[in-house]
């Protein structure tokens, strides 16, 4: 045996250097990147959640099981992994057990004769087995050879795939080849239990010489997967757990990044653009944890299959997103990391390489990719792994808005009219408090100190106050707490837009200076609680104001009214005999995890029939609002809006219902056209939750 003991221990001492090397490459790359100090800090101070999250997501699959079968074939898989990590313990131990004693019987101390260990051993084993010849046929049924763009492999590293599931099956033979003839020798450290093994000891021969090659081959085959793993994207075996650790993680995708440079969040009073880092300009400007996605990225496409922009036809793939600049990283990555005396040898084409810009027509990512994004989050959402596609979309849009000044000429309107008039239409901020003379109560405007006897300011936003079909649904809300006698006001001509559109855009600068004069607004009025009808304006205000220091207790007007319904202050009488199917909006239920209140509200309303469509909640499809695209032209492939008009009508609603001002437009806009065609009843029509409720609640229609 001691020869084999020999080999063993050789093939293991150069797959470890291989393999090391390439890590310290990986590791020293990452770092060559922006420093991200507030990651680390994040998971410190939610030690707990971040324990859970490893149990739930990484331990416990629970992304990836709502994907099933594939999602059961991982899990297997994945246990594959930790429990057969046992039996390669045994494997070493029999090794140097059998070059010092002669006798390779080896077992784990206390545990390793136990039958329920060699059981789940071989069971794992199997389990894996069946996985692989799962995800060969997901693999073949989902082709892009067959599907084209519309399997979720369009565009993954399909060979890497393939080679990694062919040596997965080399570690599962090669292992029932190395037990089955160490059964047939006695050398076999379980008595009962592995079955698998005991059944294949019965078509061995019983050969030492045969146990030494199987055990040497089962080695062998590990530590050159081993070296295939860390060179191609089933790294995410051992990153994705540090992904998962340090993602942002608050109940929902909540708010966006920071806009940071050097680790800080940026002061744009004494920031300089020839030093600090605005956005992402060049791949040295992602954060060590944006290579960590890179790295992470299994390329499954379940992001890709649930995008908006490229289920439309956009370009806009989420995978790619991440893929193409991991590939730009590692072609790039020999002169980055090269000393400067080194950096002068290098070839043309890599210099060239170093050139190319990261966004551009022939850049890295094409702009189309980059503008087609709402920030609807269904990629970060469905993304087993917690890559965070919108933090690298935002920071590439934050360079191009702010240094290139290089972004689709409509949202350039849009910002001039945030910055001349507090709203993206460019009206008046008189005309705020109009919709307040078509009721027939007070409604009290905050101009200084909020009385104490006003329990929620009632912000309103530039759409509710603003846009007709909007205004319809903040007069609802308006009668609604008036009914239930809950006491508020507004603000009136002194409320601003929150910023979100700029945000989202990119204009970090200018949502800075919204955000800072209504929180500055906010605090002068003592304002404590707000009620908000535009998910946007609730997501900023609840989850972005307090990067910026305004902290304020934030709900949204579906979750108020149900809640007030539940007390009974609010009583649905009048039958709504109608067959309604609710949309989802992405801030208010994916990035705020808001979905159970709206609902919630339709079925205390009488007669009203619900039904889901296809995509709803968690694996809601967008209305194309989101990211600042209400305001740029759709061009390119079919309007999101109308795919989600077009799902709805499946449904064969009477009526389409949800909670946000944006998807009202955009969905009414869709109907519309539907109409006009003649594919949609002329009675259909799209309103919010609150416009369903005060119907039924007065027993007519809320005024128009």
């Amino acid at each position: 045996m001691l020869w084999v003991a020999i080999i063993g221990l050789v093939m293991t001492g150069v797959a470890l250097a291989f393999a090391g090397r390439r890590v310290a490459f990986l590791y020293k790359l990452a770092t060559s990147g922006q420093p991200a100090p507030e990651r680390i800090e994040y998971a410190k101070e939610n030690a707990g959640a971040e324990i859970k999250a490893q149990l739930v997501e990484v331990f416990g699959q629970k992304k990836l099981l709502k994907w099933t079968p594939s999602g059961t074939a991982h899990f297997f898989v994945m246990w594959a992994f930790f429990i057969l990590a046992t039996v390669y313990l045994e494997a070493y131990g029999a090794l140097i057990q059998g070059a010092v004693t002669g006798t390779p019987d080896f077992h784990i101390p206390l545990i390793g004769t136990w039958a329920i260990l060699g059981f789940l051993q071989d069971f794992i084993a199997v389990a894996a087995l069946v996985g692989l010849i799962a995800f060969s046929a997901i693999r073949i049924k989902n082709s892009p050879k067959k599907m084209g763009r519309d399997s979720r492999f369009s565009g993954s590293h399909l060979g890497g795939a393939w080679l990694v599931l062919f040596m997965i099956f080399n570690v599962i033979w090669t292992m029932f080849l190395f037990r089955g003839a160490a059964v047939n020798t006695g050398n076999f450290p379980y008595a009962s239990g592995a079955f698998a093994s005991e059944l294949t000891a019965k078509i061995l021969p019983t050969s030492e010489l045969l146990e030494e090659i199987g055990l040497l081959l089962h080695i062998g085959v590990m530590l050159v997967f081993l070296i295939i793993v860390v060179n191609s994207k089933h790294l995410h075996i051992f990153t994705a757990p540090l992904n998962v650790l340090f993602s942002r993680r608050p109940d929902g995708l909540g708010a966006a990044q920071e806009m940071r440079s050097g680790g800080k969040v940026l002061d744009f009073e004494e920031a300089d653009p020839e030093v600090d880092v605005f956005g992402r300009g060049k791949i040295t400007d992602t954060s060590w944890k944006g290579f960590l996605d890179f790295y992470t990225c299994t390329e499954c496409g379940r992001c890709q299959s649930q995008c908006p922009a490229w289920n439309t036809g956009k370009p806009l793939s989420p995978k790619m997103l991440i893929i193409d600049q991991r590939d730009y990283a590692f072609q790039v990555a020999p002169y980055l990391l090269a000393g400067e005396e080194q950096k002068d040898s290098h070839p043309q084409d890599v210099l060239a390489l170093l050139e190319k810009p990261l966004v551009g027509e022939d850049g890295v990512i094409h702009p189309d990719v980059l503008w087609s994004c709402t920030n609807c989050g269904a990629c970060v959402e469905q993304c087993p792994v917690d890559i965070e596609h919108i933090d690298h979309i935002l920071d590439m849009r934050r360079y191009q808005v702010m240094i290139e000044s290089s972004f689709p000429s409509e949202a350039g309107v849009m910002l001039k009219n945030l910055e001349n008039k507090g709203n993206p239409w460019g009206m008046s901020e008189m005309k705020r408090a109009e919709w307040i003379e078509e009721l027939d109560f007070e409604v009290p405007i905050i101009d200084e100190k909020m009385s104490e006897d006003v329990e929620y300011l009632f912000w309103v936003g530039c759409a509710g106050a603003l846009e007709d079909r909007a205004k319809k649904t903040t007069k609802a809300v308006a009668e609604l707490l008036h009914i239930a006698g809950v006491k508020f006001g507004v603000l009136g001509p002194m409320e601003a837009c929150t910023g979100d559109p700029a945000r989202r855009l990119g204009m970090e600068f200018l949502f800075n200076m919204l955000a800072q004069q209504n929180i500055e607004t906010l605090n002068e009025a003592g304002v404590k609680k707000i009620v908000a009808t535009c998910p946007h304006c609730f997501n900023t205000l609840a989850n972005e104001y307090p990067q910026l220091g305004g902290a304020y207790e934030v709900v949204h007007h579906t979750q108020l009214l149900a809640h007030l319904v539940e007390e009974g202050r609010l009583t649905p009488i009048t039958p709504i005999e109608e067959k309604i199917t609710y949309h989802d909006p992405c801030f208010l239920g994916r990035h705020n995890k808001v979905y159970a209140q709206p609902r919630d509200i339709m079925a205390k309303v009488p007669g009203v029939q619900a039904q889901e469509m296809h995509r709803h909640k968690d694996r809601g499809f967008c209305c194309g609002a989101g990211g600042a695209r209400m305001w740029m032209e759709e061009r390119i492939g079919k309007r999101i809006n109308t795919e989600r008009v077009d799902e709805a009508l499946t449904t064969d609603p009477d009526t389409v219902s949800t909670a946000c001002p944006f998807c009202l437009v955009m969905l009414g806009d869709a109907i519309n056209e539907k109409k006009a065609s003649g594919e949609a009843k002329e009675t259909l029509e799209v309103v919010d939750v609150a416009q369903l409720l005060i119907k039924s609640v007065k027993g007519e229609p809320v005024v128009g």
